[in-house]
């Protein structure tokens, strides 16, 4: 039987009087511009699903916009299959993690080094999609010890294409503008309709909408769209390190997914392994095909 171990988040009560363009919950401390200095950590929100402490846990990792739930039922079908512990996580300014005005890569790899050990996790199989994939790639690499193997999907650490749609995609969620006391399937449906007019499609759109939520009886986005966009081009790039990640590495990716390693030094061990996967990369990922035992597909 399945049991929830452990889970923590961020009280709504916790999010305070916000507008639906800027979510203006407390902030943690930035890190920026203190040279040299460790970034300042958040307490994470998560779910940890039990299972047998001397196996290495699975660690997921959400992509941009995206939060621990699009895990949901892929971690409990892991942690039956696999009797190994399945920790789900939202990163900081998403789902139900504090905000913060730091993004950088550095910053949410700080808040899983601190985190795991304090759950018990390590070493772990860290899997990451698209942004979770360079934030699990970052951390592979400044701290390997950590990172029994490591699965980025959909991502290499390289910097991403710039013709991506997610200035567009902001832009269009901070002009939703929902009137004050609206149910929630109307609110909803008011900010699909606005939505509509930039991103047609539905899917994209359903996925976006997944971030509206009620706080205080108005409707706001629970992603800091703020420091998003001041942040968009550090998310799509990634860090130059020095450092090299010794351990199992796989690439998993969508036959629409190009891939470039940019002489990267997660290179030596590494596997390329194309799936069957439909869909945006913008939406949660298709991961049925993570369903195997072991972290490494029997076709690749």
């Amino acid at each position: 039987m399945l049991r929830w171990t452990r889970s923590w988040r961020l009280p709504l009560r916790g999010l305070g009087p916000c507008s639906l363009s800027f979510s203006r919950v407390p902030v943690a401390p930035s890190s920026s511009g203190r040279s040299g200095a460790e970034p300042r950590s958040v307490l994470l929100s998560y779910n940890l699903l039990d299972g047998e402490a001397a196996r290495p846990a699975l660690v997921f990792l959400h992509g941009l916009f995206g939060s621990k739930t699009n895990f949901s039922s892929i971690a409990k079908a892991l942690a039956r299959q696999t009797g190994r512990r399945v920790l789900t996580v939202d990163a900081r300014n998403h789902g139900d993690s504090p905000h913060s005005p730091d993004m950088s890569y550095e910053a949410m790899s700080q808040d899983l080094q601190d985190l795991l050990p304090q759950l018990g996790l390590v070493p772990c199989v860290l899997i990451g999609h698209s942004m979770g994939g360079k934030t699990a790639m970052l951390l592979a690499l400044q701290r390997p010890e950590l990172v029994e193997r490591l699965i980025a999907v959909d991502i290499s650490p390289v910097e991403t294409t710039p013709s991506s749609n997610f200035p567009s995609y902001m832009a269009a969620m901070r002009a939703v503008d929902i009137p004050d006391g609206v149910p929630r399937s109307s609110a909803r449906k008011l900010a699909e309709e606005q939505l509509s007019t930039v991103i047609q499609d539905l899917a994209e759109r359903q996925f976006l909408l997944t971030n509206l939520v009620e706080a205080h009886g108005r409707f706001v986005w629970r992603v800091n769209l703020e420091a998003l966009a001041q942040h968009l081009d550090k998310i799509m790039a990634f860090p130059p390190r020095q450092e090299s990640y010794p351990g199992p590495t796989l690439f998993l990716l969508a036959p629409a997914t190009t891939l470039r390693s940019g002489g990267s030094s997660l290179e030596p061990r590494c596997r390329l392994c194309p799936v069957l996967a439909t869909g945006s990369t913008l939406t949660a990922p298709r991961t049925l095909w993570l369903l195997s035992e072991a972290s490494w597909p029997k076709s690749c």
